[in-house]
């Protein structure tokens, strides 16, 4: 490896940086991690933190899963790579449909359709929404419903369903046909509702207005994540996603559960919707499939989406979408080590734990910091903190302070990820009360700075 001030030097210089202005990476270089084991990472200088971000959402079992290292490495001694393209396919990729058919069974869903990725997961299942519904005869049914603060990953499509101008205004114009409702959001909504159930009646009412403005025989899918994650953590009421769903249904409208984040335990649940109690037409996952180690995805498929396309006989549920890297053999075998590992260990249950304990803890902060606006959480690891400058007005916190509080808690033995005025945190799900206190330890330093 390359001495650090090489790295450091050179970091900005050759490489562009995802979400980042490539001036400011060149102007503020970014932390370079060397080393990971457990639920800890190491940067170049060697210094060991909690890693309070879980890589991406992703590392769910942490950076030392040894049975997911080895089957990567067996695979690519076996099978490095082949295609499941029209007329392959390879036996990893057939072990883990039917792993994944059991896994997601209480979902109602049943069949795989292969991805590269979370982005990849959401293109697919628009794809299949639209495709659908040409198949039943109902053409006109292609336009799309999701969530405002939602976030749905970075194709045009993706980038079209997305909630947040962020990642829309600079690659417009995006998709048509797709529009927005307000978020079940409390800290901020459109309707100044701070009542939880009576935000999601006002949200589902909203959502029933703007079916009935565009017409229903026009509206392919709605898509939503269970609890919205980049958003800023912002967990719905209990009724919402069961409203949405008996919505969608009474509407001949497809349900698009985006968990890319939240499948596989994440929620305290094994997935979100199963957590609410809802079953959707299709389902996006990626991230903790192979717990970050192998880039890969799924898009889950209903049964009775599936009998539509294997009973057409006119050749219209041809799918004429894929990836060269669908079905991997080495991502299908990671995946495969992973899902055992994730069964084995219960990981929804330790995050159910862990994530009371983090957002108790988080709760206790913000009443001993007037900069910590709302703290959103309490569905298993995924909780946020929105700082303000000014409690009574919202006003968000400014960006050098906010970078301010995740360097010192950095410093102080955490990291975690600034997403506006949001702090948030999505540890590993393997995490130990004992790490649990150290993230809290670090972040009250990191106030403490201010």
């Amino acid at each position: 490896m390359k001495d650090s001030n090489f790295l450091k030097e050179k970091n900005a210089r050759s490489l562009w940086h995802p979400m980042a202005h490539p001036a400011d990476s060149q102007a503020n270089p970014p932390t370079i991690i060397t080393q990971a084991h457990g639920v800890r990472i190491c940067d170049v200088d060697g210094h060991e933190v909690v890693d309070g971000v879980g890589g991406l959402w992703n590392v769910n079992l942490g950076f030392s899963c040894a049975p997911i290292k080895q089957a990567i490495a067996d695979q690519l001694e076996r099978l490095p790579y082949y295609s499941i393209f029209r007329g392959t396919s390879n036996d990893c990729v057939i072990e883990l449909a039917e792993e994944l058919r059991a896994f997601f069974a209480p979902d109602g869903l049943s069949r795989a359709f292969y991805t590269s990725g979370g982005s990849d997961s959401v293109e697919t299942a628009l794809r299949l929404a639209r495709q659908y519904h040409k198949i039943r005869g109902e053409a006109g049914k292609v336009k799309f419903l999701s969530l405002k603060k939602g976030y749905h990953g970075t194709h045009f499509g993706g980038a079209s369903v997305n909630g947040n101008a962020n990642f829309r205004t600079a690659y417009e114009p995006l998709l048509p046909g797709c529009h927005h409702i307000p978020a079940p959001y409390t800290y901020r909504n459109p309707f100044n509702e701070t009542d939880p159930e009576r935000l999601a009646q006002l949200c589902l009412a909203a959502l029933e207005d703007e079916i009935a403005f565009q017409g229903a025989g026009t509206i392919a899918a709605m898509i939503m994540e269970p609890v919205l994650g980049a958003g800023g953590v912002i967990p719905p009421h209990a009724s919402f996603m069961p409203a949405v769903r008996e919505i969608c249904s009474r509407n001949n409208i497809l349900l698009i559960a985006d968990e890319v984040i939240t499948a596989f335990g994440r929620t305290g649940g094994w997935t979100g919707s199963r957590h609410w109690g809802v079953k959707p037409d299709l389902m996006c996952t990626a991230k903790a499939i192979t717990n970050g180690y192998f880039p890969f995805g799924a898009v889950m498929i209903s049964d009775a989406v599936a009998e539509v396309f294997e009973g057409d006989e006119t050749g219209k549920a041809a799918i004429g979408h894929g990836y060269t890297y669908s079905g991997h053999p080495v991502g299908a075998a990671a995946a495969l080590a992973c899902l055992a590992e994730t069964r084995r260990l219960k990981v929804n249950e330790n995050a159910a734990a862990r994530g009371a304990e983090l957002h108790a803890g988080l709760l206790a902060l913000q009443e001993k910091y007037d900069v910590i606006g709302d703290v959103r959480g309490g569905h298993g690891l995924m909780c946020a903190v929105e700082l303000v400058s000014d409690r009574a007005s919202k006003t968000a916190i400014d960006k050098k302070s906010i970078n301010r509080v995740q360097e010192e808690t950095y410093r102080a033995g955490a990291m975690v990820r600034v997403s506006g005025p949001n702090i948030i945190l999505s540890p590993p799900l393997v995490l130990t009360s004992d790490d649990v206190g150290t993230i809290l330890t670090a972040m009250d330093k990191g106030f403490a700075s201010l």
